[in-house]
């Protein structure tokens, strides 16, 4: 049996990311994934069997990715404040990179994966939230329950990012505009979050 090429096969999984994710093409063919990475699709499936199984790993390392971050964000001996920066900006170029991973996700989550949920709450959300009521309790930031204040960042930062072709088509403004206005609302979404005093 010849010995798998881990540079073609790399190559194959990372088409196939750019496709799902960054072009959302969720429903691509190894047909499309071969013509994307220039390889013959016999190779996409020496390498992957089906596009069934293709798709899980793909989908798999990137919820793995977005975990990586999201803890690396999360956790650490950051102050909080430059804890919501970095979450902030990792956020939205992961976003900006990858604008449907976002939307798969949540389709996903929201789907099957109760036990990564729970996984993630307890070793990411719940010490968020605490470190939230503490700002709160210091003055640095608004009162409200922390879970809000959870769920607006979020939302700030995912929605414009989730909703781009129906802005950037109500608001008349080209992809380049529209990534700018994107890498300017990082700051603008930290002010909102954690006002200056």
């Amino acid at each position: 049996m010849p010995v798998k090429d881990k540079g073609t096969e790399q190559l194959i999984k990372d088409t196939a990311k750019k496709l799902f994710f960054a072009d959302g093409k969720l429903h691509a063919t190894t047909q499309d994934i071969a013509d994307a990475a220039g390889v013959n699709r016999t190779l996409v499936h020496y390498y992957f069997r089906s596009r069934k199984l293709l798709f899980e790993q793909v989908t798999e390392e990137a919820m793995n990715e977005l975990r990586q971050i999201m803890s690396d964000a999360f956790t650490g001996k950051l102050t909080f404040k430059e804890k919501l920066k970095k979450l902030i900006n990792v956020f939205m170029d992961q976003t900006i990179a990858y604008p449907y991973r976002e939307l798969f996700l949540i389709t996903e989550t929201n789907r099957y994966n109760q036990e990564h949920a729970d996984e993630v709450h307890d070793t990411h959300t719940k010490p968020f939230l605490a470190e939230i009521k503490e700002e709160m309790d210091k003055g640095n930031i608004q009162v409200m329950d922390p879970r809000h204040y959870m769920m607006n960042l979020f939302a700030l930062m995912a929605y414009p990012l989730l909703s781009a072709n129906l802005s950037k088509s109500f608001m008349r403004i080209s992809d380049q505009e529209y990534h700018k206005l994107m890498k300017q609302r990082k700051q603008l979404i930290f002010e909102m979050i954690y006002p200056i005093k």
